[in-house]
Order: structure tokens, then sequence, then C-alpha cells
């Protein structure tokens, strides 16, 4: 029922201000489809912006306060988020409207195009977005599907996270949390790290096993990392320790990375060595497309970052504020290393999201944070976000917090992310980072910009 589903003309999509199927929706809206979607986010007036920014592609949108679906409508999409409750797809049953997932659409999608699916449990939505820069700079219109909004789109008034391209290209972030990555049959198959995260590792490696099958031409592997590199066929497309596309020379000056590739100097306008692995993987897929390393030098300098990635938000009385999408351990531990050369002191706040995938990590998630902290630094947490639906409340951060403290970790609670800056208030330095970390919560937007307002009126 749900084969040739891009020959439909109308979609409703629920949930569709997610990152995943808001995407989804513009660039079927940039195709020439005449899309419709709903969210329970417009419930309430909190995230008018939103809704504005997918009314201004095209996109009707509405609450979700009963059904919103027509019988002029020909596909329902849904995400693993929706549930068989939801209004919209027990109206959609009662229509005997197809209904069809977001993995299952955008693999219809990705089998329409030439394209690259970046893979991965980190990095993947900051490769997606670097690459996307790249070939746009050489010359290659390639269209978009990702997670995060990239800046440069963003300027433009838009989401930011979908580009409709004139190229037979396509770039997408190849989700493995839910295990729809097993569905893409791309050209061209990247996978950065493996890390536990949603899954287990048993189960992460069946997933991306699938994946390099499905993988037509090219697998391009990250080699630095323990656990992917056993991907690797040894081939010369892979990047990373003792490959052709190796990194060298790697430095950090505050907000810019450098290092060499080939002997060419390259230089990011971002943080950290694992965004120097981002960089090489998307030098790896140019030169498959006919880009040399002096054209990637020149096109990853301009590189202008994505939002609420290592997103620098300003600096108010020597505390600079970093805004990150970090949410699993490795990403986390990541993004305090990338931090920590910048100043003496970090003060990392982190809000976990969901209390299955919290418990599911938790020890994980410890370890990884007390093993990236100096004993200066300190880390800090508010209570994990519910974002509705059936769940058993059966953690807190605060039990995070007191593993923390157990292992000699400078490590504060406060529930209520409101209270923050004042209980931070007497912990800072005139020289020091303050970290955000968080996922998932559509609020986290606008809460960076809330703790600026805050540190400027103390």
């Amino acid at each position: 029922m749900t084969d040739h589903i891009l020959d439909k003309q109308r979609f409703f999509f629920a949930g569709v201000a997610g990152a995943g199927m808001s995407a989804i929706a513009q660039y079927l809206s940039g195709k020439g489809k005449q899309v419709s979607g709903s969210d329970r986010l417009f419930n309430t007036d909190a995230n008018d912006h939103t809704k504005a920014q997918l009314e201004a592609e095209g996109i009707h949108c509405f609450d979700q306060l009963k059904a919103q679906i027509t019988e002029q409508d020909e596909v329902l999409v849904v995400s693993t988020a929706i549930e068989d409750t939801n209004v919209e797809v027990a109206r959609a049953k009662s229509l005997h409207i197809p209904i069809i997932t977001r993995a299952q659409l955008l693999a219809q999608i990705c089998a329409s195009k030439k394209t690259i699916a970046i893979a991965g449990t980190s990095g993947k939505s900051t490769t997606a977005a670097m690459l996307f820069h790249l070939l746009t700079q050489n010359g290659i219109d390639a269209s978009l599907i990702t997670g995060a909004g990239i800046v440069s789109l963003i300027k433009q008034g838009k989401i930011g996270n979908c580009h409709v391209g004139n190229s037979d290209w396509l770039i997408i972030e190849a989700d493995e949390s839910d295990g729809s990555l097993v569905q893409y049959k791309p050209a061209i198959g990247v996978l950065l790290s493996i890390d536990k995260d949603h899954k287990e590792l048993s189960e992460l490696h069946e997933i991306f096993s699938i994946f390099k099958g499905n993988t037509q031409e090219h697998f391009i592997v990250n080699r630095s990392h323990a656990l992917a590199s056993s991907y690797s066929t040894d081939t010369a497309l892979d990047f990373g320790k003792g490959t052709p596309n190796e990194g060298h020379h790697f430095r950090q000056e505050g907000f810019n990375i450098y290092f060499n590739v080939n002997g060419v100097a390259m230089h990011l306008p971002t943080i950290g060595a694992h965004n120097m692995e981002n960089a090489l993987a998307c030098i790896a897929v140019a030169r498959q497309l006919g880009i040399n390393e002096e054209q990637c030098a020149a096109a990853l300098s301009s590189y202008p970052g994505i939002y609420r990635r290592h997103q620098l938000l300003g600096t108010v009385n020597g505390i600079t504020v970093i805004d990150d999408y970090a949410h699993n351990p490795a990403k986390i531990a990541a993004s305090i290393e990338a931090c920590k050369p910048v100043a003496d002191k970090l003060i990392a706040w982190f809000q976990p999201h969901g209390f299955a995938p919290t418990k599911f990590i938790r020890t994980e998630l410890v370890e990884e944070i007390s093993k990236a902290l100096r004993p200066q630094d300190e880390m800090w947490m508010s209570e994990i976000y519910y974002a509705g639906g059936t769940t058993t409340k059966d953690i807190s951060a605060a039990d995070l917090i007191e593993d923390l403290k157990a292992k000699g970790i400078n490590a504060f609670f406060v529930a209520d992310r409101n209270e923050l800056i004042t209980a931070m208030k007497p912990h800072f330095t005139d020289d020091c980072i303050l970290l955000l970390m968080g996922a998932r919560d559509p609020s986290l937007e606008q809460f960076g910009d809330k703790v600026m307002s805050s540190l400027q009126q103390q």
C-alpha cells in the first residue's frame, strides 16, 4: 500500500514540527507536493515561530487538539514518536488513508536521488551540514534532509534543516536510534562512530552491518574510531588513523581548529578534535565527487556552523556561553573536551531527555563525564525533559548528580532550570565557559537566549 508514495500529491504529517519530520515535509513541499501537518506543540502559542516558518514553506499547519487530516489527503506520515492512539492515526484509519513512517518515506526519497547517507551515533548533523556547505561552495547544489538547522539557511528565515537542490545528489542523516537506517540504500554511506546510545552495542552492530550491505557504491569508515573501524575494508576511501585521509598536526586556538590533510592546511571556525574527524569524512566524500583537498580547504574555512552545535552565544563579564545538542555519553564528553582549551574553568549544564533513555545510559554517562572534567570544572543538571506519552518515571537527574559526587566530581542539581543562573552565580569566574547541553526539548532553542539575558542582568 505504501509503494510509489512519491506519486501521490497530498501528504499529511502527524508531528510535523519534529526535526526529522519537518525536513521531509519541507522537501516534499519544495518538490511541488501539497503538504499539511499537525503537532501537539501547536496546541499552545509557544511554538508559533516554528509554525510560521513551516507555513512560509507552503505547509499548512494545525494544532492536534482534534484530528485535522481530511479525506482529500492521500498519505499520513508518522514518526516513531506517534502512538496508535494519536488522533490523526485514528482518523486516517477510519478514512482508509495509507499510513507510512518517516523512515519509509525517506527511503523512497533516497531511492529517487544519488544519496549520501551519514551514519553513526555521533556527528551526523554536523557532518551533513559541513558536507552540504563544502559541496555548495564547489558548485554542487545538493539537496539536504537533516535534523539540525544550518546557520546559512537560518539566516534566510528558514528552519534550516532542508534544502531542495538542482543536482542529483541528496545528503541525509541515517538515524540508528529507531533502526530506520536499514531501509536506506545510498550511493555513498559514511560511518562516523559507534557508541552506546538508545540501543545496546550488539544491536547497533547489526544495524550498521545492514547499512553497509545496502550501500550501493562507496562505504566510507572512520578508522580513528575503534568500533567503527571494524567495518573498514581497508580501502583508500576511509578516513582517519592510518588512511590517506588522515588529519595531522591538529591544534585548537580559541574558536578555531587547524590541521593538515595530505600536506594541505585546513582551517575551520569551530572547536574540538571531533570536528576534525567530521571534516575528514566530508573530504573523503568530496574526493569521490571530484573535489580536491585545496578546494575542500577553501570551502571549510567559511563553514557557517549549525544551530545548537557548539554555538557561541556570546560572552558576558568573562563568561562565554556555548549551546550544544550533546545528549549521549560520547557527545557530552566530546563537547566538554572541545570547550576546555577555551577557558580556565568549565561549568557544564545538561538536561537529560526521556526517563527510559536516561536510565539506559546512566552508567556510561557518569563515567564519560567523570573522565572529561578537570578538577576545577563543574557539572550541573536539571530535571529530565518529559515529552509526554506513556513512560515510567523511575529515575531523576538528581540520581546522576549523586553518582558524579560519589566519584569526586563538583556536581550540582537544580530541578528547575529557570533557577539555574541564580544558583550558579557564586561559581562563575572572570574566565570560564558555561556549556549548555540537551536535546529533544524544543524550548532549549530559547533557553540559551534566556541564559544570556539573565547573565546580562546580574
